[in-house]
């Protein structure tokens, strides 16, 4: 089968469908945070219990991650992503119909092995296969779905507002089906299965002078490199503030007496101001070195999250410099993480490894909105949390910073 559009190298239909994917399962991310209250009104359950929810979703780049990353380079995106909008969807309907701990859970479960399928390892590994030297502004341009679901969080708030949570929720089931599910059939595996290369050129680019890691880095391989469990670790304290931030952010902002239009308008700009980063930093990684990239993203997250920690009703405006620093840096370090695994183990096994390191980071993503919650239930103030997760970005820069630089050497042990 030959895919040759006219005039447009098809891995970019690929990125123009994963763009749009993404924004259906981004709504689910950044939307929690608008249901988070009237849950807890509805049905009486303390923040912690609320915020194990966001933990389970955390599955998805947990338990899941590494098996969608093996399927992915196995199968290919395609029959992922279909039966992940499926799976998505039927998980939001029964949360729309929970009465109990025990559904609301249960839903958030099934949420997750939906998200596996369609999200993160399985978007990023379909642009990955399409794309070597312009994969930072490719994936950076696919993953910018996540940022622009922003947009939909005042949306939602205004469902809630209308039609109450429940009714809101079932409106995401049904639109999720409409828009994602014909997308899901544009994805294709390999541009080799139809006669294409990576880029669009006219030949494999992989033997080129670029590529100074071996394409055919094995699995065994990476799991023994010191420089999988430092993307590994560096990760995992990205998705443990970033989790634990968006989760709580409007719960945060009304305990401190910030309206909940304001919160809203909040949690809408972080995604969005997410943008640059995925897009700027993106395109800078293409040009310079990645790591320093990289820590310039973790030491504007930590900075982001000082700010953070000092908004209260009277020095409000601390939410601007939030707002610009931690949402260029968490947006660079999605598109960081896919050029640096594609940069030092190559493509052969990309989700694969991909999916291992995405499924140790996601400890963080069981932590953190956890530990937020449980902070705020026992102390009565969220201050303390953003401070320590600001502290601990020091330990992310350093680690990002010592990961061994690519040589010329064409052994796969020099990874180590």
């Amino acid at each position: 089968m030959s895919l040759r559009p006219s005039g447009i190298f098809y891995g970019w239909w690929i990125v123009a469908a994963s763009f749009f994917v993404a924004a259906g399962m981004g709504v689910i991310f950044y939307g929690f945070t608008a249901l988070f209250e009237p849950i807890a009104d509805d049905l009486c359950w303390s923040y912690t219990q609320i915020s194990l929810a966001a933990s389970l979703r955390g599955l998805e780049m947990g338990l899941f991650a590494p098996l969608t990353g093996i399927l992915v380079d196995r199968w290919g995106p395609r029959r992922l992503i279909v039966s992940g909008v499926v799976i998505n969807a039927g998980g939001l309907i029964l949360l729309s119909n929970a009465t109990s701990l025990g559904m609301f859970y249960g839903a958030f479960a099934l949420i997750a092995i939906g998200m596996s399928a369609c999200a993160s390892t399985v978007l990023m590994t379909a642009v990955a296969n399409w794309f070597h030297r312009k994969i930072g502004i490719a994936s950076g341009i696919a993953i910018c779905g996540f940022g622009f679901s922003g947009l939909l969080v005042p949306l939602i708030v205004t469902l809630i507002e209308v039609y109450e949570w429940r009714m809101a929720v079932t409106i995401l089931a049904l639109g999720m089906l409409v828009v994602a599910l014909p997308l899901s059939l544009l994805f294709r595996h390999k541009p080799e299965q139809y006669g294409l290369f990576p880029d669009g050129q006219v030949q494999d680019p992989i033997d080129d002078s670029l590529s100074q890691v071996p394409e055919a880095v094995k699995v065994k391989q990476a799991l023994k490199s010191s420089t999988f469990w430092r993307l590994a670790l560096v990760f995992m304290y990205k998705i443990m503030v970033v989790s634990a931030t968006i989760t709580h952010v409007m719960p945060y902002l009304s305990s401190i007496g910030v309206a909940r239009s304001m919160s809203s308008l909040v949690a809408t700009s972080i995604p969005l101001m997410s943008i640059g980063g995925r897009l700027g930093l993106g395109r800078l990684a293409d040009k310079l070195d990645k790591r320093l990239i990289a820590a310039g993203g973790f030491t504007m997250v930590g900075f982001g999250l000082l700010c953070f920690g000092y908004v209260s009703t009277g020095t409000i405006w601390w939410l601007v410099p939030f707002l610009v620093l931690f949402g260029i840096g968490y947006g660079g370090g999605i598109t960081l993480r896919v050029s640096l695994v594609r940069e030092y183990f190559g493509r052969t096994s990309f989700g694969t490894i991909f999916g291992l390191i995405m499924g140790v980071g996601a400890l963080g993503g069981i932590i953190g909105p956890t530990v937020a919650g449980w902070v705020y239930d026992n102390w009565g103030s969220y201050q303390a949390i953003w401070l320590v997760f600001a502290g601990l970005a020091v330990a992310a820069v350093i680690s990002v910073l010592t990961i061994p630089k690519l040589t010329s050497q064409p052994e796969p042990a020099s990874l180590d």
